[in-house]
């Protein structure tokens, strides 16, 4: 028995069954099953471009006869959708498992959402592991099942399933060989004479699961004293069993299809029937369409975030344990782009130009909080370049401010691209700011097509950033270091003031991939306690309430003098 995350578990389950593809982009709380997959001995895996191209390599690979794992977060799963819906009537050739991590409570996410819904509306059965233990034990079969049943096979995670380590008894990997390929266009090219057959045979596979998950021994009932019954999925499953220690729980380890026999029979056996879920409605009212009455507890559970043991037995109103009440004069601690991080001084001039930010997903997403305050938007992948396009067509005419995108080096990779080549082919203007760090940073530093640095650290290409943007027809693109002050100040200021479009690319690695960082600056006795260092947002800095003086820690200090560059007093000075 050794101890691994529910990440590391899914990687195992995936290993042990024989799978060597992995694919997947990275996004929490999913990078880690990647990334650890790709350590396993006779596998291939690779970062992506986005979740549709990872979804879309991983079902070529399945067609080729080979078992293959695709990894995501639940935001992802909306851009894998695509493939995924139709995926579900070619079905496969070598068992295909995606894991679908979502993330109750928003940890990390711009959104909350349940992926039981995408299994429910593509037809794909979906395994709700509990714990570690089960996420290896149930993604070692989804590759079995997904090939007896010809469909992808779902995995659901959340953060705490995701994240957390708990006792697994690995196993030996299996030899599986690859299934060799035959031509069928009947089963693989979903044109509308091919695809109203294969909907057919969507439609009798369904039958199949539904009678297949009555019996499967994921679904289980544990017996309680009392005479109330939960039903719950996956890593709910342990706050119910601590918080009713007397309740009968049917588990349900498959969330779609749902075992409709068993889960009136579950109901026909306890005197009231409750079901506890995190921030959805998904179990609630499937299990209320098999013809079952579900109770409301005393109190309601929470329509978002997650749930706890706390939370459960308040919602019960049973007696809750004594605890100690928050301490409320604790400061604040609010996340900040690191010290040293080469967006700083970019955002800083930015909200100096009072310029309408429409931001992205990425650590750069920090560049929204005070003091630099210079976001006004961020919604998805890629939405910063579309969003400033539809700005910039609803303002046509209207003195306004200007209208900057920014947006990432891995996040431009992602679905950036596509977005500029629709505002390039719409004769669209404005500015396009892309903050290449040279990683995807906020996920762990992984490689990305613009630096050229793969999972696996094989041999790649780095893309040409630049060239490529000039390839789509931009003129205006400039190569800027974002660590100097008067280029970003003049490039932002001439490109916000022309009547093109113009795509700055600020370049320099994120601060975290320095190995060695220069020597710490100081602020010396000249400083007249003005506040514009501290304006700037550097961790590093702080302000004496009472003079005002500034200070900065040469513990955090990472020597880059972005600082200094804004000291008017030359009162930060190096040593």
């Amino acid at each position: 028995m050794i101890l691994l995350s529910g990440n590391e578990a899914i990687a195992q389950g995936a290993w042990e069954a024989g799978a060597t593809i992995g694919v997947a982009y990275p996004g929490t709380p999913s990078t880690e099953t990647m990334e650890q997959f790709a350590k396993k001995e006779g596998v291939y895996a690779e970062w992506c471009t986005n979740e549709k191209v990872a979804v879309e390599v991983g079902l070529g690979a399945s067609a080729a006869g080979a078992r293959v794992l695709s990894t995501m977060k639940h935001v992802g799963v909306n851009v894998a959708a695509d493939p995924l819906f139709t995926a579900a009537y070619t079905g496969v050739n070598g068992g295909y498992v995606i894991l679908a991590a979502d993330d109750p409570g928003m940890h990390s996410s711009q959104n909350e959402q349940d992926s039981h819904y995408y299994a429910a509306a593509a037809h794909i059965p979906m395994l709700d592991p509990a714990d570690s233990a089960e996420a290896l034990i149930f993604t070692k079969a989804a590759f079995e099942l997904s090939e007896r049943f010809d469909v992808p096979f779902m995995i659901r995670s959340t953060v705490r399933l995701s994240h957390t380590k708990a006792p697994v008894e690995c196993g030996e990997r299996l030899a599986y060989t690859l299934k060799p390929y035959e031509k069928d266009a009947a089963k693989w090219v979903m044109m509308p004479a091919f695809a109203k057959p294969r909907r057919k045979v969507q439609l009798k596979r369904i039958e199949s699961l539904e009678a297949w998950v009555e019996e499967c021994n994921y679904n289980r009932v544990i017996e309680g004293a009392g005479k109330i019954g939960v039903v719950c999925a996956g890593a709910c499953y342990q706050h119910v069993a601590e918080a009713l220690p007397e309740a009968s729980i049917l588990k349900l380890g498959v969330s779609w299809p749902l075992p409709k026999k068993k889960i009136v029979d579950f109901a026909q056996s306890v005197d009231e029937l409750y079901v506890i879920e995190e921030g959805s409605e998904y179990l609630t009212n499937a299990v209320k369409a098999c013809g079952v009455t579900v109770c409301a507890p005393a109190n309601a559970l929470p329509a978002d975030g997650e749930v706890s043991p706390r939370i459960i037995r308040e919602a019960f109103g049973f007696k809750l344990p004594a605890f100690e009440p928050v301490r409320t004069d604790v400061p604040a601690r609010p996340p900040a782009l690191c010290p040293g991080c080469p967006h700083r001084i970019v955002f800083k001039e930015l909200s100096r130009l009072r310029a309408i930010v429409t931001g992205d997903i990425g650590c750069y997403t920090l560049g929204a909080l005070a003091p630099l305050s210079a976001m006004d938007t961020c919604v998805d992948m890629g939405a910063s370049v579309s969003m400033a396009h539809g700005m910039e067509l609803a303002l046509a005419g209207v003195d306004h401010k200007p209208v900057v995108a920014v947006i990432g080096d891995s996040t431009f990779g992602h679905s950036g691209l596509s977005s500029l080549v629709s505002t390039v082919y719409n004769q669209g203007t404005g500015t396009v700011c892309i903050l290449d760090n040279r990683t995807t940073a906020m996920t762990g530093h992984q490689g990305n097509p613009f630096n050229g640095v793969t999972l696996q650290n094989r041999l790649s290409r780095e893309l040409d950033l630049e060239a490529v943007v000039r390839a789509l027809g931009v003129a205006d693109v400039r190569v800027i270091d974002p660590n100097d002050l008067d280029a970003v100040r003049s490039n932002l200021k001439d490109a916000t003031t022309n009547d093109e479009l113009s795509v700055l690319i600020f370049r320099s690695p994120c601060i975290l991939l320095e190995k060695v960082h220069a020597e710490p600056f100081r602020v010396d006795a000249s400083c007249t306690g003005c506040g514009v260092c501290v304006s700037i947002g550097c961790p590093a800095i702080s302000r004496d309430e009472d003079t005002g003086i500034a200070g900065i820690d040469p513990i955090m200090c990472v020597g880059c003098g972005q600082c200094s560059q804004y000291c008017r007093f030359d009162a930060i000075v190096c040593g």
